[in-house]
């Protein structure tokens, strides 16, 4: 998400830099140097960005470093924790806003973040010019913190995040021989991969060699000890879940390609990218019945409680065989499904920030 701002608007922005107390906006000169080595790594890539933060320290950019009231577009959560770190810029700041799932679920975060989330909320209300959500949900998320705590809501946009469409691979054989289902994303507690390992669990209990295959694409992340357990000390599940860590773009379409579904129990989600990701190349999507989940693809996939263990198991027996009924029904109703696009996103965008006025901040 964040090299596509940077391709969309590198052409005609200057790059703002952050490193503790030191902020500094670049040159015209000196920031297309930043956005060629962030978008191609050209050169040495630490080494490039060392000199590059040295000179950028010693320079003196005269007005190319005053941000004389301009936009300047934090999408990446980063540099917020800092009330103050906008304001010495001299620039209008317009946030893009992933969730609030540390203030809301804070069980699925580590320690403290939602402290260190709610500074950072406080922050965009506060100096924001305006946000940019991913979803409607978000922003619904958004107001429900900013009428609790007082804060007057900037004004708003919905912008739903570009997919980069995984095109189907041809005369591909799949990469497991045997029935499989797909998880993508980082294994972490909210993700809830705890349910689906004990599902598979009871299913290689009770169907032995017949059981399907769960392939797991993500790397370990945190709030998952319970499920890492499973995975390293749970000997039915060695020869039926495959852990992937590492799995490029190609690969994943492969997989894609070749599943039964998409599995996707989260507990909670600010968006929801391998949903899109897996519908928009013809992929079932069996999900939990979240309301992000319903407002990107309305009635497409199969929806269930996260804590329904039966039902998802039941879903997923249903899905199992080649000429699966269930499968073939969902198959038909993505007929006609539109996948979000980067430009779709950036027209809207360029189209809202002119209305974005200047605003009085705290």
């Amino acid at each position: 998400m964040c090299l596509a701002y940077l391709k969309h608007f590198a052409p005609q922005a200057q790059a703002v830099v952050e490193r503790g107390r030191f902020r500094r906006i670049l040159s015209p000169e000196q920031s297309d140097r930043l956005f060629a080595i962030l978008r191609f790594g050209i050169g040495g890539f630490k080494r490039d960005m060392s000199i590059l933060g040295i000179r950028a320290i010693l320079s003196n950019f005269g007005d190319a470093s005053r941000g004389m009231g301009r936009p300047y577009l934090n999408v990446g959560h980063t540099g917020l924790d800092s009330k103050s770190s906008a304001a010495s810029l001299e620039v209008s700041p317009i946030y893009l806003l992933h969730d609030l799932i540390p203030i809301t679920h804070p069980e699925y975060c580590r320690a403290g973040e939602d402290v260190r989330h709610t500074e950072r909320v406080r922050t965009i209300l506060n100096r924001g010019h305006g946000v940019i959500a991913n979803s409607n949900d978000t922003v619904k998320a958004l107001q429900q913190f900013a009428g609790a705590h007082d804060h007057p809501m900037p004004p708003t946009l919905t912008a739903y995040l570009g997919t980069r469409l995984m095109t189907r691979p041809d005369q591909t054989p799949s990469p497991i021989d045997r029935p499989y289902f797909v998880m993508l994303g980082t294994i972490e507690g909210r993700k809830n991969h705890i349910l689906m390992l004990n599902i598979w669990r009871d299913m290689v209990a009770d169907m032995g060699e017949n059981a399907p295959v769960l392939v797991i694409i993500g790397k370990r992340g945190w709030e998952s000890e319970q499920a890492v357990d499973l995975l390293e000390r749970c000997p039915g599940l060695s020869r039926h879940v495959l852990e992937l860590p590492h799995c490029p773009d190609e690969e994943v379409a492969r997989y894609f390609h070749h599943a039964r579904a998409l599995l996707f129990p989260s507990f909670t989600e600010g968006y929801g990218m391998p949903l899109i990701e897996a519908l928009a190349t013809g992929l079932p999507v069996i999900a939990s019945d979240i309301g992000v989940f319903r407002e990107l693809a309305d009635d497409i996939p199969e929806y269930l409680s996260p804590i329904d263990g039966l039902g998802w198991r039941q879903t997923i027996e249903a899905y199992l065989p080649k000429d699966s009924p269930a499968r073939h029904k969902q198959v038909d109703r993505m007929e006609g499904f539109h996948a979000p696009t980067w430009d779709e996103h950036f027209t809207k965008v360029d189209a809202w920030l002119p209305t974005v006025r200047e605003r009085n901040v705290l």
